[in-house]
């Protein structure tokens, strides 16, 4: 048996959040948003590199992002690129990664993780994976990092867990969606709670279980691609597979059902960079609470994010909690803290033209 574990980087998302920046020909997870030269795919793809080997880590998005996962993820084999013919939530593109991996390595652990997650300590969050590691040899266990909350933050879900006798892994109670400011802060207040990062870690037998436990139809449709994956006809097999299963996430379909769901405490400087006011938090501010990425005049402008193409002049007056910034053909202009309005932005901008989005 192989004992290094496979890493399924999930990396089919288009970004609504980062709109204009991030485009339906182009999201988020394959830019550089942080300047550091490299996108937040091959950021993650570094972080997980020494836990496993090549071989061992698999892409899961969407067929019409292959292409850029190939470009900036040469080292990965293509048969380790897995391309959903259909955008569907994250209990699909889990289960298409396990079984996937059940005709590799039917022993393996399985380490899940978004593409867009930005990890400040390194060291401490290798510490935490292989505490989780460790925790996954249970079996049925599924473990989860939760994240130790710092403020009453609305835009993550949350886990309620036990706090037993051992001071690394808490027996996970409840999973709660995105709450309002008030409970939030309850949550907060109360020391029981974390943030739910969206990085999970089983054995990949305990995953499949689960899906077969909770989520039958799911499970039933991806047991038939056993004698359909690393062969030519894996690509036909997935369009009707794909064409047959609920859309779902793995938080509704598995981790809200399950009784043997575990969570080890992220204690190494977490953020999802989800949206603009993330991005925005994560940045140097000047005296007056400015991100500015712009060739720019500012006056009486404060607590904004002006990221517009140095080949332009921007001059700003009287804006208080503003994003500004433009991409190709976009000038977008709006709330820095209006997330919520994105999914509208760029409905009426598809609306008039395919190309603003």
């Amino acid at each position: 048996m192989n004992e290094k574990p496979f890493v399924v980087i999930m990396a089919g998302g288009i970004g609504s959040r980062f709109w204009p920046h991030s485009m339906d020909a182009k999201p988020k997870q394959f830019l550089d948003v942080l300047g550091t030269g490299r996108s937040l795919l091959q950021m993650t793809y570094e972080r997980f590199a020494s836990f496993t080997s090549p071989e061992r880590l698999m892409v899961v998005t969407q067929a019409k992002y292959s292409h850029l996962v190939k470009t900036q993820l040469p080292e990965i084999k293509e048969e380790n690129i897995l391309s959903e013919p259909l955008k569907r939530d994250t209990a699909n593109c889990i289960a298409y990664a396990s079984y996937k991996i059940r005709n590799t390595d039917p022993d393996a652990k399985v380490i899940v993780t978004p593409a867009d997650h930005l990890i400040l300590n390194e060291s401490l969050f290798k510490a935490r994976i292989f505490d989780a590691l460790k925790a996954a040899e249970i079996p049925n266990h599924i473990v989860t990092i939760g994240i130790k909350p710092n403020r009453p933050e609305t835009g993550y879900g949350y886990i309620q867990f036990i706090d037993g006798s051992d001071r690394v892994v808490k027996k996970v109670k409840t999973f709660i969606e995105k709450p309002n400011r008030e409970l939030a802060t309850t949550f907060l207040e109360s020391g029981d709670y974390v943030w739910n990062s969206g990085i999970f870690v089983w054995k990949n037998e305990s995953i499949i279980r689960a899906f077969e436990l909770h989520l039958p139809e799911l499970a039933e449709v991806f047991e038939e691609g056993k004698a359909y994956f690393f062969t030519e006809s894996e690509g036909e097999f997935l369009k009707k597979a794909y064409s047959l299963v609920k859309n779902i996430s793995i938080d509704y379909g598995v981790m809200e059902k399950s009784e043997s769901v575990y969570m080890v405490l992220g204690d190494f400087h977490w953020a999802d960079i989800g949206s603009w006011q993330k991005l925005y938090e994560l940045q140097t501010q000047d005296g007056q609470g400015n991100v500015v990425e712009a060739n720019a005049l500012l006056y009486e402008t404060n607590n904004c994010y002006i990221k517009v193409s140095p080949e332009k002049l921007v001059v700003v007056q009287g804006l208080d909690n503003y994003l500004v910034t433009d991409t190709g053909n976009v000038l977008l202009i709006c709330k820095l803290d209006a997330e919520h309005k994105f999914r509208e932005f760029t409905a009426d901008a598809k609306s008039k033209k395919e190309d603003f989005v």
